[in-house]
């Protein structure tokens, strides 16, 4: 599960039996930097840090009135474990300290034009365009606190713990204690007294928790304003000189309010995106690369799964696969083709198509369309069942293409992994 790169899991806890509730996944289609997220704080009177921007211009009136004790000089590349990753120029770390103002720029120009390596870049790194130079604040104490959409609720919930700047997943499984889930009414929203109880769980003290709870409420506001399906602060912290401070956020959006949120999602960062994955996604299809040498052409997030499980039992590797959905036509079929076979990884194309919506004829035109128009590269493999699957058939044998169609999935899946070694 770990090669599904745009698959987000959360987990919530049901405190009264310390037991998981279902897991929520959603998939994320909008990729905010960091100081887009940022931005979004600020607007919504969220308190955080002060912070500027500096591009590849290097242009030292980016920091005009900005001073701090100390200063953050963060790379901003859509990944984790920035602070530990290296950069392909040699230099060490994505996230440094200073407190020599004369040295921003200078660990900028390390950073930008370079790419950031780190666990969770591909090998060769990212692109780094720009750095955010941030306030450094000395912090007291982390928490953690998110609001997210939860099935079993109905609706949002907030997950909070004193214990931030960690995994929740690992806190809740070590010291489910310290995790407190609280449903929230969309129609009363986040109460007064529901704030100062989180506020209370999060062990902010004196003015500090009234403080808290008033973040609480702003984020609230910014969760509904902004369409959000998870708003994730962690860590939220207390400060030495007592501040409440949304130090990392991370905000993920509904995608059906893009209409709404066009602003926002006009600042989709596509440029570390894989190229034939913003292709599919311009044609509503789902593409996920791999590291096999079998391109799986499927029909839903089950199917790709069973696909994926019957070639690797069978000794084989996808190399991704490309969802048509439901109401794929004969164009979006004939450019998922085109898609699959530009994977320098591919050896064999496997489409296993299980017609429910879908028609299996239209799948059978779009190939027959496609390997037409540009002759296919690689073996390809077939079984379409269900919806028209006769019809299709014949559509297949009497194109005369060079194709293997095969009904049973097993044996198609052995055909498709023997053709690809």
């Amino acid at each position: 599960m770990a090669a599904f790169k745009n698959l987000k899991s959360f987990k919530l806890i049901n405190l009264a039996s310390s037991t998981y509730c279902p897991r929520v996944i959603s998939t994320r289609h909008l990729n905010l930097q960091e100081h887009h997220s940022k931005d979004l704080l600020r607007k919504y009177q969220v308190s955080i840090q002060d912070f500027r921007i500096i591009d590849s211009k290097l242009d030292t009136n980016a920091l005009s009135g900005f001073k701090a004790d100390e200063y953050v000089v963060k790379a901003q590349i859509l990944a984790g474990g920035r602070g530990k990753g290296h950069f392909d120029n040699g230099f060490k770390g994505g996230v440094h300290l200073t407190k020599n103002r004369d040295k921003i720029v200078d660990l900028a120009k390390n950073m930008i034009g370079n790419k950031l390596i780190t666990k969770q870049t591909p090998k060769e790194g990212i692109l780094v365009n720009k750095v955010m130079v941030a306030e450094s604040v000395n912090i007291k104490r982390e928490t953690y606190f998110s609001i997210v959409m939860e099935r079993s609720f109905n609706g949002a919930a907030i997950v909070a713990s004193p214990a931030g700047g960690m995994d929740i997943e690992a806190v809740a499984e070590k010291t489910p204690h310290l995790v407190k889930t609280v449903p929230v009414d969309i129609f009363e929203g986040i109460s007064d007294k529901v704030a100062n109880e989180i506020a209370d769980f999060l062990e902010f003290k004196g003015p500090l928790k009234s403080k808290c709870a008033e973040e609480v409420k702003k984020l609230w506001q910014l969760f509904l304003k902004v369409d959000a399906t998870q708003l994730e602060i962690n860590p939220l912290v207390e400060t030495d000189d007592g501040r409440v401070i949304s130090v990392d956020a991370k905000i993920n959006f509904d995608d059906n309010a893009k209409f709404r949120q066009k602003e926002i999602f006009a600042l989709d960062d596509v440029s570390e995106t894989d190229p034939r994955e913003r292709e599919a996604n311009s044609l509503n299809l789902v593409y996920i690369e791999m590291d096999g040498s079998i391109g799986c052409m499927v029909n839903g997030a089950g199917l790709a799964m069973a696909t994926m499980d019957i070639i690797t039992l069978n000794g084989g590797k996808p190399a991704n696969f490309l969802d048509l959905g439901g109401g794929v036509g004969q164009s979006q079929v004939s450019a998922a083709l085109k898609i699959l076979e530009s994977d320098p990884k591919v050896k064999t194309i496997f489409v296993n198509v299980f017609g429910g919506i879908v028609n299996c004829a239209t799948i059978a035109n779009g190939i027959v369309s496609a390997c037409r128009e540009n002759p296919p590269k690689h073996p390809l493999v077939i079984r379409l069942e269900g919806t028209n699957s006769g019809e299709a058939r014949k559509i297949l044998e009497q194109s005369g293409l060079p194709v293997k169609i095969i009904n049973d999935a097993d044996e198609a899946a052995k055909a498709a992994v023997k053709l690809a070694q």
